[in-house]
């Protein structure tokens, strides 16, 4: 596991703090979901764009 340090613009601070606690998830749980269903989603646009589906194979998402 590799620690990181995130600077948060004070401006959503507050939005980002509310949807974990909305989530029942620590900040850091809520920040690691993001990216990772951002890192999915990234993956498969670039899959579609080879023409190779538009969907995510049940995760729930459409391209």
């Amino acid at each position: 596991m590799t620690a990181m340090t995130l600077r948060i613009p004070d401006e959503i601070n507050a939005s980002i703090k509310a949807g974990a606690a909305a989530a029942g998830l620590s900040l850091n749980a809520y920040i690691v979901r993001a990216a990772q269903r951002q890192a999915v989603l990234d993956s498969a646009r670039r899959l579609a764009s080879l023409g190779l589906g538009d969907d995510l194979s049940g995760e729930g998402d459409t391209l």
